[in-house]
């Protein structure tokens, strides 16, 4: 059952804190299986940084991080099914659900979910980008080795990484459908690398188990420092895991909202955890960890010689970069859908909630693209482009889950069609607290990867409170309101729909 747009008689009209903007609205013409083909995006991240994880803790350590956080995202997406179908009209995904559970408690929860999920995603952008820009750099130009530095750094990768964000841009800003022919081209694209780098190693001559290691808890090494390195890594790792859930982005726009939406996410969610079981396994049986800890992107070319020869490693690099890709039109249209519910439900300025002629959020894009050629331009590595955003990604998972738990019990009568167990209600909970164990450990160690340190926390901190910001001016200039810590605003339209609904 859904929530009913217009209740007649005497009882007041319902609202879910949402404002029109303006006439147009997102066009309901995706199936389930255009939001799975979104969440093929994952897959590609876990390509891309497998290297990192595996030359620091050995095969069987990246296999239990990256299983592990596949785990959880596979826990979270099932749990994300009922706030999914008892806000269909929402946009923007999780973040909006962490909205719903918490504007009655802390009303700056929801503006600092929904850009620390905005900063997740549209992150994709920069780091995609520059990884796509270093493949075709050591494949393509190796003599291109030109580089300026100091303010801004600047040489052939985040040229060609400049190059791709506008390109994508373009393509999301004419309508869902280019979305999604994009997509599925680089989806099947993907598939050839897929099977390259998780089925066939197995069945190479040079396959070996005793090549898997295992780097947790070497020597010297204490109790409390092993589990804070597997914390760390299961930190970072979620920006990579948790993605899963972009399927939820596009709920207003699947022809069946409720059916549509639960699909997706189920089947998105089962299919990365497969590739994230697989990869490390097959990857660390022939690929020695001192060579992924020395190029932890290169080491791809030398499997792809010895399983197809030179002449064809060229053509499934460019499949490889078509995965990027496909990550990258995920993340501009997830990310630029967030910003635009932000605005619908009145979290930022209302220049943001406007849709084209083409009923998409261009203004969002707007802003991805500023943002993400600042950061190609301003910061030093990818890992430190992931490690300023990752702080909010994982806390809206924190708030989203523990939204799942409060709306249980601020609007137990509220429509779920899709109305989980108390069990995974109480798994909620459970994995919220995880998360936020995550957040502060990794957050505060994340030098321990040699990845990054302090100055992308700070980042992280700082957009969190640019987000405040801009939920004070859009309550107290734009809608003329008195700003509260709690809002509660629409208690009596939420009564009501309870009524109605009982």
């Amino acid at each position: 059952m859904t929530v009913p747009r217009e209740i007649t008689g005497s009882e007041p009209v319902p609202s879910t804190a949402t404002v029109t903007v303006d006439d147009r609205s997102l066009l309901k013409t995706m199936h389930w299986y255009d939001g799975f083909v979104m969440a093929l995006s994952n897959p590609g991240f876990i390509i891309a940084n497998i290297g990192y994880t595996t030359g620091q803790l050995g095969a069987l350590g990246a296999l239990a991080v990256w299983l592990g956080s596949m785990v959880i995202a596979v826990l979270q997406n099932k749990i994300y099914t009922e706030p999914a179908t008892m806000f269909p009209t929402h946009s923007g995904g999780i973040a909006m659900y962490a909205f719903e559970g918490w504007r009655k408690r802390f009303s700056l929860a929801g503006p600092m979910s929904a850009v620390g999920y905005w900063a997740g995603w549209s992150s994709v952008l920069a780091i995609f980008g520059m990884t796509i820009g270093g493949l075709a750099q050591s494949e393509w130009f190796p003599g291109q080795t030109w580089s300026t530095s100091g303010l801004i750094h600047l040489d052939l990768p985040r040229v060609i990484a400049i190059g791709l964000i506008l390109a994508i841009w373009v393509i999301n800003a004419l309508g869902i459908k280019p979305v999604k022919f994009l997509g599925y081209l680089t989806g099947g694209l993907l598939m050839v690398p897929l099977v390259l780098f998780a089925l066939v190693p197995f069945f190479l001559s040079d396959f070996e188990w005793s090549r898997m290691s295992w780097g947790f808890g070497g020597a010297g090494a204490s109790g409390w420092g092993t589990a804070q390195l597997a914390l760390v890594w299961l930190y970072l790792n979620s920006w990579s895991a948790y993605g899963v859930e972009v399927s939820a982005t596009f709920a207003p726009e699947y022809h069946d909202t409720e059916r549509d939406t639960r699909l997706a996410l189920q089947r998105g969610a089962m299919f990365s955890l497969a590739v994230y079981a697989l990869l490390p396994l097959a990857l660390g049986g022939v690929i020695d960890q001192q060579a992924m800890a020395e190029s932890p992107l290169g080491f791809y070319t030398d499997l792809l010689h010895r399983e197809i020869g030179s002449g064809l490693s060229n053509v499934v690099i460019i499949f490889m970069i078509g995965s990027f890709i496909l990550g990258m039109n995920a993340a501009s249209a997830g990310g630029a859908r967030t910003l635009y519910g932000m605005s619908r439900a009145g979290m930022t300025v209302r220049w943001l909630g406007h849709l084209n002629k083409h009923n998409v959020p261009n203004r969002g894009m707007y802003v991805d693209v500023v943002a993400n050629i600042l950061a190609v331009l301003l910061l030093p590595t990818t890992v430190a482009v992931l490690a300023a955003s990752n702080l909010g990604y994982v806390l809206c998972h924190v708030l989203a889950l523990s939204a799942v738990v409060l709306m249980r019990r601020d609007r137990p009568a509220w429509p779920r069609p899709l109305r989980l167990a108390k069990g995974w209600v109480v798994l909620a909970g459970v994995l919220a607290m995880f998360n936020l164990v995550l957040l502060v450990v990794g957050s505060l160690s994340f030098g321990l990867t040699g990845y990054g340190g302090y100055g992308q926390l700070l980042i992280g901190i700082g957009l969190l409170a640019f987000a405040c910001v801009l939920y004070v001016y859009r309550q107290v200039v734009e809608d003329k309101k008195s700003f509260r810590l709690r809002d509660d605003a629409d208690t009596e339209a939420d009564d009501a729909v309870e009524q109605v609904a009982a």
